[in-house]
């Protein structure tokens, strides 16, 4: 099975697969079918998704749609929160919550190992998470998953769960207007984890920057691409899944990867952040 050292550098976030909110079902199912065989057609293999995506929503297409699996396809998920029946985002924490997510997205997606598991830490969230980081190791030790992740934590969690079990990648926020994982970048970089940024084109805020725009005109390109190929050039190990519900723009997305930024770009985007 292929480990998220294996896949190419940008993969296919599945969120936007749902409704409005990241809720209920998407507005054009054909279309998130199209988007899902798509990715999979030009190459992309491996998606990040989540039971929370919907809930349920994004998991539910992606067996529709995909399974049985290529086997080159690495399906990461996250765990730690829940949805309300109004479409509220609430932790679902403690140790049993974990352990139940994980044989949910298990049993949504039809697989019998996970890619990967994300650790998602809410907003609020204090204190240690290594009960929960002990319940994916011990989950990872009975092959139910390859490799364990973290989401929205600091190098000081990530330096103190890895004396419990590796981790592989952190998925934190990032883009060209949101630098403040600058050093930890480096840092993970240096200790081999990869680094996964969400919101890599802004997410609810999408960028807006004069400055990339020219970059992009000078490329015949767009906005968002230049965003996407900067990550790419920032460091080796970032890897990207940006997310659409639009076959079009999930094309736009992937071609990124083919757009070479040169110095004056690079000096020019460097100074948004």
């Amino acid at each position: 099975m292929k480990r998220l050292s294996d896949v190419k550098r940008i993969g296919y976030g599945a969120m936007r697969l749902t409704g409005p909110g990241i809720f209920g079902p998407p507005t054009d199912p054909d279309e998130a079918r199209r988007v899902l065989l798509r990715a999979f057609d030009l190459g992309v293999d491996h998606i990040d998704t989540s039971d929370y995506y919907g809930p349920y929503v994004a998991n539910d297409l992606i067996r529709e749609v995909l399974h049985p699996y290529a086997p080159e396809l690495v399906l990461v998920t996250k765990v730690g929160a829940r949805r309300s029946d109004d479409g509220g985002w609430h932790p679902a924490f403690s140790p049993d919550e974990i352990r139940s997510a994980v044989h949910d997205n298990l049993g949504r997606l039809a697989v019998e190992r996970l890619g990967a598991v994300n650790l998602r830490k809410m907003d609020g969230w204090e204190g240690s998470m290594a009960e929960q980081w002990n319940v994916l190791a011990e989950l990872q030790t009975q092959g139910l998953i390859a490799d364990l992740g973290l989401s929205n934590v600091t190098r000081e969690e990530v330096a103190e769960l890895q004396q419990i079990a590796p981790v592989a990648c952190v998925q934190n926020e990032y883009n060209l207007a949101h630098r403040k994982d600058d050093d930890f970048i480096d840092e993970l970089n240096d200790q081999g984890i990869f680094y996964v940024p969400f919101f890599p084109l802004g997410g609810f805020n999408p960028l807006d920057v004069e400055t990339i725009d020219g970059v992009a005109a000078r490329h015949g390109a767009t906005s968002m691409q230049v965003a996407l190929a900067w990550l790419l050039q920032r460091s080796p190990n970032i890897l990207l899944i940006p997310g659409t519900s639009s076959v079009a723009h999930l094309e736009e997305n992937l071609a990124a990867g083919r757009l070479r930024l040169d110095d004056e770009d690079l000096v020019a985007l460097d100074k948004i952040g």
